[in-house]
């Protein structure tokens, strides 16, 4: 991997806000910082002792710095999706793709070989002693395979149905050791069996397991936000650190310190095993930032933030943020949002990756209800006389659900590309970015119809109505703010160069984390960069 060091790729244009070009009489600051991360995942340490993570929807693999706290890229998109990173004992690196379902390896400088391809949901996977790779797929399967490390063969199903074998590795006594996170144990796998035995039991979701020299073996569960050392032979469980929830990984360097991954955080701390000392070696503000919403109460503008990890509110002024929710938590259960809406009691996050749109309580900040089994929901707002109407990306529609968990759905337009911003002004009237099909449309919600407003525009995704009517278009692929005039279409710029740039997956909705927009009753303007992890507020001159 010395190479990669010279062969640094970036994941997006980083622009400070000096260079977003402010049209005619506004200017752009931001808010909150970004941070290097889009959501970090598989940790390793390789052999020349540098700390390597992992990022899915960054799509990169990066190299820490532990002394200063940075990052940068080694692995850039699409290739550079990982979801877990191994070092084999010749020194080759290996990753997986979790949306891909491809899986990568690269020793030194040389070129990156895809070894295996067609497992959605590629998750962990480790080498052992003599070179050999294993790899399961979990969330989107559940199946332990064997690995060609030459990509000749195809991969050589080992096991399924083990309950969510995660993040894993070979123990001293050549068995592979792992959580299954959907049954709250960690077993031990002899791959060549195969057998499956329980080594512990009674966490509540185990992500990862890793060895330190000494035999020792570590298990961080992200339900509780703990890292524990369990002794393998007897199950018995002690715990070394208190963290916080949304745990995903973790690894170990010679000198025993302990490394783990917080995606919901962008971070990863330092654990001394010894002291249960934790030490901040990176962390951003905010993990992948997509749709906005803004509510005002005493005249202070609040932020609704759905940071795809997180559920998270910003104070318009300060910047300050606050956790709401996080992944992987019962206190406050979420699934992986990326937009968001609100209204005077209520907040509704929308996720199209698990299909599903969330309603929490504003001012408890708990769950109240979650709707399965939706096709792609970009976008989702409560209406006024009661109900949801969700921009459902999979099916092209807009649908109003009303009833016991949203079981009365019907469409009430369709033929629509890639819907994704969504803003009911009237009782009737709702406007919707169709971001693969450049436009912006009306639809009225009584008969159906619809009316193209604007069209012309570079993937549309996020939408606001600002408070004297004008809609405020985030045009992604042209990286730039809009105000549609919703009577003549008329469209004017308000501010160029947004750091945009965060790539689709292949076979993933273009609006992958959708740039969000918000106007607050003061009419400032709010917007998400998915590139930076950071958020831009924009006012008049």
């Amino acid at each position: 991997m010395a190479g990669a060091k010279r062969a640094v790729a970036a994941i997006g244009i980083i622009l400070s806000s000096s260079a977003i070009a402010g049209a005619a009489n506004y200017k752009a600051e931001v808010l909150v910082p970004g941070s290097a991360f889009h959501g970090v995942h598989g940790l390793a340490v390789d052999q020349e002792g540098r700390l390597l993570a992992g990022s899915v929807v960054g799509q990169a693999v990066y190299e820490v710095d532990r002394g200063n706290g940075t990052a940068k890229v080694v692995v850039g998109p699409p290739m550079g999706m990982a979801d877990d990173i191994a070092v084999a004992p010749d020194g080759t690196i290996a990753w997986t793709g979790f949306l891909t379902g491809d899986l990568y390896t690269r020793k030194g400088d040389g070129p990156i070989l895809k070894v295996a391809s067609g497992l959605p949901g590629l998750n962990s996977l480790a080498y052992r002693k003599d070179g050999r790779l294993y790899a399961t797929q979990v969330f989107l399967g559940d199946a332990l395979y064997e690995i060609d490390t030459k990509g000749e063969k195809p991969p050589r199903k080992i096991m399924e149905n083990m309950g969510g074998l995660n993040g894993f590795e070979f123990g001293p006594d050549g068995l592979l050791y792992g959580p299954l996170w959907f049954k709250g144990q960690v077993a031990k796998v002899d791959v060549d069996k195969p057998e499956l035995t329980v080594v512990a039991d009674g966490f509540k979701v185990p992500a990862a397991a890793n060895f330190d020299s000494k035999g020792n073996l570590y298990v961080i569960d992200t339900n509780v936000g703990e890292l524990v050392r369990v002794d393998p032979g007897t199950g018995q469980k002690t715990a070394v650190a208190k963290l916080k929830t949304a745990l995903d990984n973790l690894a170990i360097d010679s000198s025993d310190k302990i490394y783990v991954s917080n995606m919901a955080d962008n971070g990863i701390q330092e654990v001394d095993p010894a002291t249960g000392a934790v030490k901040q070696v990176i962390a951003g503000k905010l993990a992948v930032p997509g749709g906005l919403a803004v509510t005002a109460d005493g005249g202070r503008e609040t932020l609704h933030v759905a940071d795809v990890f997180a559920y998270r509110s910003v104070d318009g002024g300060s910047g300050a943020v606050k956790d709401v929710a996080r992944v992987h938590s019962d206190d406050t259960p979420l699934e992986y949002p990326v937009n968001i809406s609100v209204n005077k009691d209520h907040a509704v996050l929308s996720s199209w990756s698990t299909g599903t749109v969330q309603v929490f309580d504003r001012q408890t900040g708990k769950r109240l209800e979650i709707i399965h089994k939706l096709q792609s929901p970009g976008n989702a707002v409560e209406l006024p006389g009661g109900g949801l109407l969700v921009a459902e990306i999979g099916t092209g529609s807009l649908l109003k659900m009303s009833g016991e968990h949203g079981s009365d759905r019907k469409a009430v337009a369709t033929g629509l590309a890639e819907p994704v911003g969504l803003v009911v002004t009237e009782p009737d009237t709702a406007y919707v970015t169709e971001a693969s099909g450049g436009q912006l449309t009306r639809v009225d919600l009584a008969t159906g119809a619809k009316t193209v407003v604007a069209k012309g525009l570079q993937r549309p995704e996020g939408l606001a109505a600002a408070p004297d009517g004008t809609l405020i278009v985030a045009e992604a692929g042209a990286r730039r703010l809009v105000a549609v005039d919703p009577r003549s279409g008329q469209t004017k710029e308000i501010v160029g160069g947004l750091p945009v740039d965060l790539p689709a997956p292949a076979g993933i909705p273009s609006s992958f984390v959708p740039v969000g927009v918000a106007v607050g009753p003061s009419g400032t303007i709010y917007v998400t960069s998915n590139s930076e992890n950071a958020i831009y507020k924009v006012t008049k001159k």
